[in-house]
C-alpha cells in the first residue's frame, strides 16, 4: 500500500509541483529587465551569429513557454513574450534554445541519440498501454511483455532528454556570460530560470520511470503465478 501511495505522489504531485515552480519563476523573472535591454530574439540572434550559425533563423511562435528549437528546419522558435521581451527570463530561455542549435551544429552525441529514438519512442508512447492492458485482460503475458518493451523505449527517451537539456542550459550560461549579454549580478537569476525549466524534464522522467517499474513489476509478478 505504501509503495502505491509513493507511486501516486510521483505521478500526480511531482509534475504539478514542477509546473508550478516553472510558472512562478518565469512570472517573477519576466518582470525583471535585463541590463542590456535586449529582446529574446536579439539574444538568440547574437549568440547564433557569434557561433557562426547564420543559417539558423529565429521566429516568433504562439503560446506561452512554447519555445523550442526545430532541428529539421534549423529554426529557434520563441514564444511571443520571450521573442519581444527584454526580461531576464526571455534572455535565459532564448539562450537555452540556441544551446540546442549549437548542440545540433556540433553533433552532440546525446542529441543525436535522442533524435534516433524519436520514431520508436513515439510508437511506444502511443501503443504500450494498449499492449499492456490488452495483454492483462486477455491473459496474454507475451503481449504485456511487448508493451513493457515499447514503454522502455519511451522511458529511455525521457532519460536521454535530461543530459540534452542540462547541457543546453550550461551552454546558455556560458554564451550569455562570454558574449556579455548578462553581467555578474544577473547570473544568479538566469540560473534560477534555467534550473526551474529543467524541473519539468526531471519530473517527466520520474513519472516515466515510475510507470515502467509499476508495469514491469506487474508483469513479473503475474508471470510467476
Amino acid at each position: 500500500m505504501g509503495g502505491y501511495i509513493i507511486y501516486l505522489l510521483i505521478l500526480i504531485i511531482v509534475p504539478l509541483w514542477a509546473q508550478s515552480k516553472v510558472k512562478s519563476t518565469y512570472k517573477k523573472y519576466s518582470k525583471v529587465m535585463n541590463e542590456n535591454m535586449m529582446t529574446g530574439a536579439q539574444v538568440a540572434r547574437k549568440i547564433l551569429d557569434d557561433n557562426g550559425l547564420y543559417d539558423v533563423s529565429v521566429e516568433e511562435v504562439n503560446g506561452v513557454l512554447s519555445d523550442h528549437y526545430d532541428p529539421r528546419s534549423k529554426v529557434v522558435r520563441l514564444s511571443s513574450g520571450n521573442f519581444h521581451g527584454y526580461s531576464a527570463a526571455a534572455a535565459a530561455i532564448a539562450a537555452h534554445e540556441v544551446g540546442h542549435a549549437i548542440q545540433d551544429a556540433q553533433s552532440y552525441a546525446f542529441l543525436r541519440f535522442r533524435h534516433s529514438l524519436v520514431p520508436i519512442a513515439n510508437l511506444g508512447d502511443k501503443l504500450s498501454f494498449f499492449f499492456i492492458i490488452g495483454g492483462f485482460l486477455l491473459g496474454l503475458m507475451d503481449l504485456v511483455l511487448v508493451g513493457v518493451i515499447f514503454m522502455s523505449f519511451a522511458v529511455l527517451f525521457q532519460l536521454i532528454t535530461l543530459p540534452v537539456e542540462f547541457d543546453a542550459s550550461n551552454r546558455a550560461m556560458d554564451q550569455l556570460v562570454a558574449t556579455g549579454i548578462i553581467r555578474n549580478n544577473e547570473e544568479k537569476q538566469t540560473k534560477k530560470v534555467l534550473n526551474a525549466a529543467a524541473l519539468t524534464y526531471v519530473a517527466a522522467a520520474l513519472v516515466a520511470v515510475a510507470e515502467l517499474i509499476r508495469f514491469a513489476s506487474m508483469f513479473f509478478l503475474s508471470s510467476d503465478d
